[in-house]
């Protein structure tokens, strides 16, 4: 076993999760090209080879021009049929290199229009994931128990900031409510998605196991929204948010404090008192210490992404200078995912490669990531059920490394 080599085919047989990944960030480029002519989504190129030139690149200037993608995404998601498609292909392209279980998040919200409500548009994700959950899990080693199932659950995003832009639901709240203030507005359509959340599981059956919070940290400041997380709280729905991502550990301070947060969404600058901006805070060393302590001690684990933090931080010059080793040297509970697979053309295989290869990932804390990744899902079961099904996947990553070992 300690000749077992780290390599992309180990990777991929491994079982493994995702737990941050976007569904209108992840589409299939040949579906997007085929969705956007279906209903006539403008967009600079509908070749494969003119959008990863122009649109998804392997390299952006800024946030923004990472962003930009999501306008034709998000346009050509506009009906239960689209997006219960790039749900099921979403799940299948994470079955082939190995996935057993898989969180999608999208904004419902950027979905409503006249004909689909926000408990609809969660209805269409559920039932591709459902379909292709169900597909899987006919196979023979699954069923005969002797491998573990593919599971999946949804997280419904609530945005941080919007404009009446951002869709039809949107332009109706600023029309419906023209002398509120923005941020009473971003309050307000937050507690009304996370109702929608918990009345789509607790009403409807839907496998909604997560509320979550994206979108520009600075100036819209998490706590805006704790009328919203308050809600899912009271109704024992998991909760996570980006923070730490584009702005300083006080972000997750907010997240962990107002929210409620079980993890944190990225995290990247929890450990970097440079990276703090509240002026308030006078020693940056001990307030850095004190929190990350405070989030390795409640386990609350970081949701890593990688390759979409050094596309998206043009400071970051090479993966090397990425914070991860830091946060695994603090021994924080980590998992890597993918954030995005189209905006970033990555996988969950690509991602744990990285991260062996640039930020030392050995055999162990391999393994440590990956289990944390089952045993800190917002699985939708029993804490027994949970149990059993984490137990089935460490014996199937045994089972995995002693097929890969070679001689000493």
């Amino acid at each position: 076993m300690e000749s077992l080599p780290i390599t992309r085919e180990f990777i991929a047989a491994l079982p493994k999760t995702d737990l941050h990944v976007h569904l209108d960030g992840s589409l299939r480029l040949s579906t997007l090209i085929e969705l956007a002519r279906e209903h006539r989504v403008e967009m600079p190129s509908y070749t494969e080879g003119g959008l990863r030139e122009a649109v998804f690149k392997d390299r952006y200037a800024s946030l923004g021009e990472y962003l930009q993608g999501f306008q034709y995404t998000v346009c050509a998601l506009q009906t239960a049929e689209a997006l219960e498609r790039a749900a099921a292909e979403l799940a299948e392209d994470n079955q082939r290199e190995g996935v057993r279980y898989l969180e999608v998040r999208f904004a419902p919200q950027l979905h409503v229009h006249p004909g689909l409500d926000a408990v609809q548009a969660i209805a269409a994700v559920d039932r591709g994931l459902r379909r292709a959950r169900d597909e899987y899990n006919r196979r023979p080693a699954i069923a005969a128990g002797t491998e573990p199932q593919f599971e999946y659950g949804i997280i419904c995003c609530a945005m941080r900031m919007f404009t009446a832009g951002f869709s039809q639901y949107y332009a109706t709240l600023f029309a419906a409510h023209p002398y509120a203030r923005a941020k009473e507005l971003y309050a307000m359509a937050s507690v009304e998605l996370a109702r929608a959340a918990v009345a789509a599981r607790d009403r409807h059956g839907l496998q909604v196991v997560g509320f979550d919070l994206a979108g520009e940290e600075a100036g819209y400041p998490a706590g805006d929204h704790k009328q919203a997380y308050d809600y899912a709280h009271r109704h024992f729905m998991k909760k996570t948010v980006h923070a730490g991502e584009a702005y300083g550990p006080e972000s997750i301070f907010q997240a962990i404090t107002d929210l409620h947060a079980d993890r944190i969404g990225h995290g990247t600058y929890l450990l970097e008192p440079d990276a703090i901006r509240d002026e308030d805070i006078a020693d940056r060393e001990h307030y850095v210490e004190r929190l990350g302590n405070y989030i390795a001690d409640r386990r609350i684990t970081l949701e890593v992404c990688l390759t979409s933090n050094l596309q998206t931080n043009p400071h970051l010059r090479s993966l090397e200078e990425h914070t991860f080793r830091k946060l695994r040297a603090q021994r924080l509970s980590t998992t890597i995912c993918t954030d995005n697979r189209l905006m970033s053309n990555t996988s969950v295989t690509n991602e744990l490669l990285l991260a062996c290869n640039h930020l030392g990932l050995d055999r162990h804390d391999l393994k440590s990531v990956i289990i944390y990744g089952f045993k800190r899902s917002f699985f939708a079961g029993s804490y027994q059920r949970k149990r059993q099904y984490v137990r089935q996947v460490i014996d199937h990553y045994e089972a995995v490394e002693r097929r890969f070992a070679l001689p000493a």
